[in-house]
């Protein structure tokens, strides 16, 4: 009867942990019968004489020992012998060297065998199911997948899939405007999942330019069979993106698919991504005209480059150059991060100028030292290359407050306008 209660007892654990961890059968069966061979092992230093078979169709198991039938006196081991009048009480003609196979009742090993079978078990099945966690979703890694708000930290959002593993959104990968209660859906991709000590975290992402691109397949058909390629991506999570997109039909306008009629295709990733901007470029190799294109909407008078620095110095009408800049400098950044190019831009030179020119080191009794050395650190060295560059160039690049900056150009145009 003791048997029958543990059976239960165990087949019942069996069944919860394949119901709950999805775990196929055939490997449930194998971890029963190493987690009975682990406790054997453990009680009698060896499990090698033992079989034990696992019956899920029936819902039970068997534990048969095997022994070698040795004299009486000669009895060393009872695990893996037994004593020739012992042997005899089940056969009479069992003889000394034969083997005898006897079914083991496991519950009489006592509650501490079956208490470490259950730790054992537990374990193992512990072990699997982060193994088939961490396989599943490395497969996933780069792709979307939507997954319900759980609980709410303020470094991380905890979030559970359809089958109720954990997944983390860091704030760091959260949109700025992001903002969700528990219960809804989130969509983000899935960035990376580390590992660390076998113990798998799934990483979400919608910061990702690749969050950005898997919507897009998602949303424009010639992207997902390929007639389309998205050549490159960048973003400002939540305030602005640019994507080169490249056709090899020259039917297809790749940018007018992406968009779609009257912006139909593009308005539910910008919605997604929190009324995130997105600017859809046509990609080209040519190196100067894909900056140029980056820098829209400004139009660029010149640009000339420094490809052995990755450099590119772009000359604009003075009214252009606010538009190349963008608000808080997001246009230029964007720019240098789609072509992986350093921009500055500069005012175009009036040609008609017949003034000369002026070092920054003459004016060293009006302008402090360290502001010159600042200003020739990013490149200008002359008075007329200051007041050429932006204003906003000046102080974001050569770190320097606005009304040193402002002081500093007032003094270099007094010069030419006496």
């Amino acid at each position: 009867m003791a048997k029958k209660v543990e059976t239960i007892s165990l087949i019942d654990t069996f069944s919860e942990f394949k119901e709950t961890k999805n775990i196929d059968r055939m490997t449930m069966v194998s971890v029963l019968e190493e987690s009975f061979r682990s406790v054997i092992s453990k009680m009698f230093g060896t499990d090698e004489n033992y079989d034990v078979i696992v019956n899920p169709d029936k819902g039970d198991f068997e534990i048969w020992r095997n022994r070698v039938v040795v004299a009486d006196e000669e009895l060393t081991n009872p695990n893996m012998q037994i004593a020739l009048s012992e042997a005899q009480k089940i056969d009479a003609s069992y003889e000394v060297g034969e083997e005898v196979t006897d079914e083991v009742i496991f519950a009489k090993f006592g509650r501490r065998a079956i208490l470490n079978l259950r730790q054992t078990l537990a374990s193992k099945i512990l072990e699997l199911e982060k193994d088939s966690l961490y396989n599943k979703y490395i497969d996933k890694v780069g792709t979307i997948i939507a997954a319900e708000v759980y609980q709410i930290w303020k470094k991380e959002i905890l979030l559970l899939d359809d089958e109720g593993n954990e997944l983390l959104l860091p704030k760091t990968e959260q949109i700025p405007s992001d903002f969700y209660r528990k219960g809804e859906t989130v969509r983000a991709v899935v960035a990376r999942v580390d590992n660390k000590n076998n113990n798998p975290k799934i990483i979400l992402s919608r910061t990702s330019p690749v969050f950005l691109q898997r919507l897009l397949e998602m949303e424009v058909p010639e992207i997902n069979d390929g007639l389309i390629t998205i050549k490159k991506i960048a973003r400002i999570p939540g305030e602005r993106a640019k994507l080169a997109v490249e056709s090899y039909d020259d039917r297809i306008d790749p940018v007018g698919a992406c968009v779609g009629v009257k912006g139909s295709r593009i308005h539910g990733i910008v919605r997604e991504l929190r009324n995130e901007n997105i600017d859809v470029i046509n990609y080209t190799s040519n190196i100067q005209l894909f900056i140029q294109r980056a820098l829209s909407p400004a139009h660029v008078s010149s640009i000339i480059m420094h490809e052995e620095d990755k450099k590119a110095e772009v000359y604009l009408k003075p009214e252009e150059v606010s538009l190349a800049i963008g608000k808080g400098g997001m246009n230029i950044k964007l720019a240098s991060m789609l072509t992986e190019y350093t921009i500055d831009v500069y005012r175009e030179l009036d040609e008609n100028a017949t003034d000369e020119d002026i070092y920054l080191e003459e004016f060293a009794d009006e302008i402090d030292e360290w502001v010159i050395d600042a200003i020739k650190a990013i490149g200008l060295d002359t008075a007329k290359a200051v007041l050429n560059a932006p204003r906003e160039m000046l102080i974001e690049k050569a770190d320097l407050e606005e009304d040193t900056v402002d002081e500093v150009l007032d003094i270099l145009r007094a010069e030419f306008e006496e």
